[in-house]
């Protein structure tokens, strides 16, 4: 089910753009994630390229929000560098997000087609790998 942004969901677009903007810089950063938990808190990552592969700024985010406390997420979104507006998350991501996060909200889209969705839709017959998942559902 896809339901349309709301005022909160640009708040984290514009976060993550800001991010983007100030802290990816060459090659070695060159996406930011933001994410609001539940209790209303922004945290913020970037990914780590490096030549024998490297974490995406989503899952550099799911660390980061561990280190600081945070373990619900309620949306989140992924902006490139280089005003490239949001990132749709690659598919390691959707796996790892929908098994941290069952009930996450994604944004995806451009420019005024951005939109929430389900991480369970961007992922759809996805794989069960524990039996806790079975009890979200």
């Amino acid at each position: 089910m896809t339901t349309r942004t709301h005022p909160l969901d640009h708040e984290l677009v514009d976060t993550a753009a800001r991010v983007a903007r100030t802290r990816c810089r060459g090659d070695n950063h060159t996406v930011a994630a933001a994410a609001r938990a539940r209790d209303g808190r922004i945290v913020t990552a970037v990914n780590a390229c490096h030549f024998t592969g490297g974490p995406c700024a989503e899952l550099v985010l799911v660390g980061a929000a561990a280190a600081q406390g945070v373990y619900e997420l309620d949306t989140i979104v992924a902006v490139g560098d280089r005003d490239r507006g949001v990132v749709p998350p690659c598919g390691r991501c959707r796996q790892a997000l929908l098994d941290y996060f069952p009930a996450l909200k994604v944004i995806v889209g451009a420019g005024d087609r951005l939109r929430t969705v389900p991480v369970a839709d961007l992922l759809p017959e996805s794989y069960v790998w524990a039996d806790h998942q079975l009890d979200a559902g």
